[in-house]
C-alpha cells in the first residue's frame, strides 16, 4: 500500500495582531489561552505537545504546562533587544520573535494555539507586531455551530490589545506542494473564502495593515479611524447578512454572514460581501506588488509553490 501524506486540512483560523511588547500583553494572552482550552474542553486530549521559544518541544505534561505559564507571566525577567548580547541578538533576530508558545498535537488534527511576541526594541518599527493564532478543525464548527466559534473569537478579542484580527476558513498546509499537485493549487483559487496566510510567513510584519478579508473581521484604533469608524463602515457595507457591531474600547467586528463561506467560482459563488469589504479595506491591505519582499516570500515560501504572478492573483482575488 502506497504511503499517503496529509497535504492540507480545512480549519477555522483565529488570528490577532498585537502592536505591543510581551509584558504589555502577556496577561491577556494567558487569559486567551484559558478561553481556547475551555472551548475545546472535550477535545483537549488532541492538544498534547508544547514548544517554548526555539526548543525541540515535548509532551504537554504538568511540568511543561508550568513552563508555558511562566513564559506568560508579564513580570518575568525581560530586556529590550537593544541590551542583548551580540550573540543572543543574532539568535533572536534570526528566529524573528522574543517569546514563542506553540501548543498542538498530532499533525492534521486541526487544533493549535500559537503566540509570538515581537522583538522588543526601545523604538519599535511600526511594521512589527506580536501575533496570536489559534485553529479549530471544521468538524468543530459543524458540531458546535457558528455561534460557538464566534463566541470564542469574541472572547479572545476581549482579552487582547489588538490592532486587527479575524476568524474564518483557512487551508492549513502540511507538506510542500509538488508539480503533480495542481488540483490543490486550483482548489485554492476556486474557493476564495479559504485563507492561505499561514503559508505566506512573516506575519509579524503586518503592522497596522490588514491581512485580507475573512468571515469575522476585528478592527481597533488607529486602524478603525482610517476606515471611517463604525459609521463609515456601516454606510459602505450594504450586502445582505453583513453586520457591523461595536465592541468595548472603541473597537468593532464586521461579520460577513451567519457562517464562514468558502465560495465556489465554478458555481458562481463569488462571495459579494467579501468583495465589498475588500474594496473598503483596499487602502489598508498589506502592500503586495511584484518584486516586493512580501510577494517574494509569498511565492518562494508558500507550500503551494506559487509563482509571483500567482501570489498576486490570489492576493487580489476579491479586488479584480
Amino acid at each position: 500500500m502506497r504511503d499517503e501524506k496529509l497535504l492540507a486540512r480545512e480549519v477555522i483560523r483565529l488570528c490577532f495582531y498585537l502592536p505591543h511588547d510581551h509584558p504589555d500583553i502577556a496577561s491577556g494572552v494567558s487569559l486567551a489561552l484559558d478561553s481556547y482550552m475551555r472551548a475545546v474542553d472535550e477535545a483537549s486530549e488532541m492538544i498534547n505537545e508544547a514548544f517554548v521559544d526555539d526548543d525541540e518541544g515535548g509532551p504537554l505534561s504538568a511540568e511543561r504546562w508550568n513552563e508555558v505559564r511562566q513564559r506568560l507571566r508579564p513580570e518575568r525577567h525581560w530586556r529590550f533587544a537593544d541590551d542583548y548580547s551580540e550573540a543572543y541578538a543574532q539568535r533572536v533576530e534570526k528566529r524573528r520573535y522574543e517569546t514563542q508558545i506553540f501548543l498542538g498535537g498530532e499533525e492534521g488534527n486541526g487544533y493549535s494555539f500559537c503566540y509570538r511576541a515581537r522583538i522588543p526594541w526601545r523604538s519599535p518599527e511600526l511594521t512589527q507586531v506580536s501575533v496570536l493564532t489559534a485553529t479549530l478543525p471544521t468538524e468543530y464548527l459543524e458540531a458546535h455551530g457558528p455561534t460557538s466559534v464566534a463566541g470564542l473569537a469574541h472572547a479572545l478579542a476581549s482579552q487582547l490589545r489588538f490592532a486587527t484580527g479575524h476568524a474564518g476558513l483557512s487551508l492549513q498546509l502540511h507538506w510542500p506542494s509538488h508539480s503533480t499537485d495542481d488540483a490543490l493549487r486550483a482548489a485554492a483559487f476556486r474557493h476564495p473564502g479559504f485563507d492561505l496566510r499561514p503559508t505566506w510567513q512573516w506575519e509579524e510584519d503586518v503592522g497596522l495593515h490588514v491581512d485580507g478579508v475573512h468571515w469575522l473581521n476585528f478592527f481597533a484604533p488607529p486602524v478603525l479611524e482610517k476606515l471611517g469608524g463604525v459609521r463609515g463602515l456601516e454606510e459602505r457595507l450594504r450586502s445582505p447578512g453583513v453586520t457591523v457591531q461595536e465592541l468595548v474600547d472603541g473597537r468593532v467586528v464586521v461579520t460577513l454572514g451567519e457562517w464562514p463561506e468558502a465560495g465556489d467560482l465554478h458555481q458562481g459563488q463569488t462571495l459579494p460581501a467579501y468583495r465589498e469589504l475588500a474594496h473598503v479595506l483596499e487602502p489598508l491591505l498589506e502592500p503586495l506588488h511584484k518584486a516586493s519582499p512580501v510577494t517574494w516570500m509569498a511565492a518562494g515560501n508558500s507550500s503551494l509553490r506559487f509563482t509571483e504572478d500567482e501570489a498576486l492573483r490570489w492576493w487580489r482575488r476579491f479586488l479584480d
